[in-house]
């Protein structure tokens, strides 16, 4: 069996009492996590003192980097420091996780500093707020579902779902389906279960999976319109941008507004910022749901899709584009892509980042040097009249088939 990683999220609906505990449950999570950052820093600032008395290396106080050592650290402090811990009966996984999300962080740290990580540099762990959100993590299948629209949480009880989960307890039943983790997080007042699973997708891969004779498709992302794509039989669709977060503007200046006109730590103060989070994870679901139509559709339809890559860490640094560029979505667009053309059998192909797509004549060839952003229809010197994007879309493709 062919099995691969893949999420799982459903809202949960806790009754009063059970948010209450969940959200004792996200405290002790930020808690733990906290522990364990102040355990490190305060290791780190007595190595620096030991170093300027002199301390040879070997007898240097030891850092706990490991998520062993902090949870040793964890199980030895918290009768004494935190005893409404045990009081109050609240479950163990939670804080070992944390002191496992802990250990990963700094090791992120460590590696990036050592040029050892991809991607962009990551910095010391932060310590957690309040204001940051409540989340929480459970190891393995401690949280998992016992029924199609039930959810066991240690801690918290038996919590009734808003959505049947059908799919997944049909599949771990039979074995298909193991939840290897899975995170509980608030948003806008409402709870989700995300559950991390390994997964045998065979049936629902075979029965959707791209035919064999389904077209290429060359594909230019831009801003006015989202998505030029050319298919390799000269039909040019083109997917324009919902641009969620332009058309929300108006009601989170006055959702801002509210949240600034009420006194801190206020009950109003609080109505506030729950109504304009409501409206901030409106905009996140649209695009969302935006997003994942588009990408499934291609991955069912195409064979092969020929992509730019894009800096989007470049062009959001740009004060003028970071807005409709973050709003747009580009990186979570690609990223989909990826899994869901292995899912179906399709396939994925990215261009150079300095591949000039837009500044190719897709006849003659020719590169026009002096073409700019605001150009939208430019003339060859072989006197060729292309549409930027369709040019670029078309010089994808063709790019694809030539590698």
């Amino acid at each position: 069996m062919s099995r691969v990683k893949q999420g799982f999220r459903i809202e949960l609906a806790p009754t009063a009492q059970q948010r209450a505990r969940l959200a004792q449950h996200a405290g002790l999570s930020r808690v733990a996590e906290n522990f364990c950052l102040a355990l490190v820093k305060a290791a780190l600032d007595q190595r620096t003192a030991e170093r300027s008395y002199g301390v040879p290396h070997e007898h240097l106080t030891p850092v706990p980097w490991s998520a062993p050592a902090l949870e040793r650290a964890w199980r030895a402090a918290h009768p004494t420091r935190y005893p409404w811990f045990t009081e109050a009966g609240l479950s163990s996984r939670v804080p070992k996780e944390a002191c496992r999300v802990r250990a990963a962080g700094l090791k992120n740290w460590a590696d990036s500093r050592k040029g050892a990580r991809r991607g962009r540099r990551v910095g010391f762990p932060a310590w957690r707020k309040r204001k940051h959100g409540s989340r929480l993590r459970y190891d393995a299948d401690r949280a998992r579902p016992t029924g199609p629209r039930t959810v066991a949480l240690p801690g918290v009880g038996p919590v009734a779902t808003r959505e049947d989960m059908g799919w997944l307890t049909g599949r771990t039943a039979d074995g298909r389906a193991r939840i290897t983790g899975a995170t509980v997080r608030e948003q806008a007042g409402r709870w989700w279960v995300s559950f991390q699973l390994d997964v045998d997708r065979a049936d629902v891969d075979t029965r959707r999976a791209v035919d064999p004779a389904a077209p290429t498709c060359g594909i230019d992302l831009g801003l006015k319109t989202f998505a030029v794509i050319a298919d390799d039989t000269g039909a040019v669709e083109e997917v324009h941008t919902p641009a969620v977060l332009k058309a929300a503007q108006r009601k989170l200046r006055r959702a801002n507004k509210a949240v600034a006109r009420c006194e801190r730590a206020s009950a109003n103060r609080t109505k506030a910022v729950r109504r304009l989070a409501a409206v901030h994870l409106k905009v996140a679901n649209q695009r969302a749901d935006f997003l994942h139509q588009l990408t499934t559709r291609l991955a069912r339809t195409k064979r092969a899709i020929a992509v730019e890559s894009l800096n989007v860490a470049g062009l959001v640094r740009n004060r003028r584009l970071a807005r409709a560029v973050s709003d747009a979505g580009f990186g979570e667009f690609v990223r989909q892509l990826e899994y869901k053309t292995n899912w179906y059998g399709s396939k994925i192909w990215a261009a150079d980042r300095w591949y000039p797509s837009s500044k190719t004549c897709g006849q003659c060839g020719a590169i026009n040097a002096g073409l700019t952003l605001s150009d939208r229809v430019w003339t060859c010197q072989c006197g060729a009249v292309h549409d930027r994007d369709h040019n670029a879309a078309r010089n994808l493709l063709a790019a694809m088939h030539a590698a």
